[in-house]
């Protein structure tokens, strides 16, 4: 009778460890895999994602060669804002106030010879004069470069018309303390590379630079936005003309030509 029992309580513990190893090792051969959870890549400190900021939020997208005019097409920009923009050009600096408003662009770039040359653009036309001759020269914004901000001074739409084939880097990349959305572009028939730092907060062209040689003979830094533009900023003619008026609606003049009165 007891060696019986023995045989009974072996038998029962064989049981319960064929159980407990099916359960282990069995059981996931009929309820299919266990479902894993990949995690996304960090995201570095201190870099914005572009439509991130005062949006509450939003995705971080890719930055790539292919990928980087895209992203940077889809940034939303500011409607009315001030800054100055710092050109540099084989050693020799310039300098421009800018004011931004309701479509409308004023530059005053300040030569270092002292000569000033003022730029307004809006409503497909261009006005140029300067401070020595105060004629005004006027063309359609479509014939031709428009150089919106001042001579020398390229604005993110510069960075969206480069041939896609010629990006060579890009990336998130902090620039003179801010976050930046970085493309850089080979240029091989003139042995040089151009860099560009797009603003990841309000999508406008932060800082640009050309390389030859591997000296830097070009440069353009802006500083941050002030917002919006200030009442008093000008978009007036020196013949009296007002063009655009802060805060209201644009003022349809139909100029055309290529000269204006002076």
């Amino acid at each position: 009778m007891e060696g019986k029992n023995r045989n009974i309580l072996v038998a029962l513990i064989a049981v319960v460890i064929i159980a407990a190893v099916f359960s282990s090792f069995g059981l996931p051969l009929f309820t299919g895999p266990t479902a894993t959870i990949t995690l996304p890549t960090p995201v570095p400190t201190g870099v914005e994602q572009p439509g991130e900021s005062g949006q509450g939020g939003g995705v971080r997208v890719e930055v790539t060669p292919d990928t980087v005019q895209s992203v940077i097409a889809a940034m939303s920009r500011l409607e009315s804002y001030s800054r100055v923009v710092t050109i540099t050009l084989e050693g020799i600096t310039s300098t421009a106030q800018v004011w931004v408003d309701g479509g409308w662009t004023r530059a005053d770039l300040a030569l270092p010879t002292g000569l000033t040359i003022h730029t307004i653009v809006g409503e497909g036309t261009v006005w140029r004069w300067n401070n020595n001759d105060r004629s005004i020269l006027t063309w359609n914004a479509a014939e031709g470069a428009v150089d919106v901000e001042g001579q020398r001074i390229p604005t993110y739409e510069d960075v969206l018309a480069l041939d896609p084939a010629s990006i060579t880097n890009a990336g998130y990349e902090n620039k003179n303390g801010s976050a930046c959305v970085y493309v850089e572009v080979a240029v091989p028939e003139l042995a040089q590379v151009e860099r560009y730092w797009v603003s990841a907060d309000n999508g406008l062209l932060m800082a640009a630079e050309t390389e030859t040689g591997g000296l830097v003979v070009y440069s353009m830094a802006a500083t941050a936005a002030e917002i919006p533009a200030p009442a008093w900023a000008s978009f007036d003619l020196p013949d009296g003309r007002v063009l655009h008026t802060v805060g209201e609606e644009d003022i349809a003049l139909g100029v055309e030509g290529e000269q204006a009165g002076s």
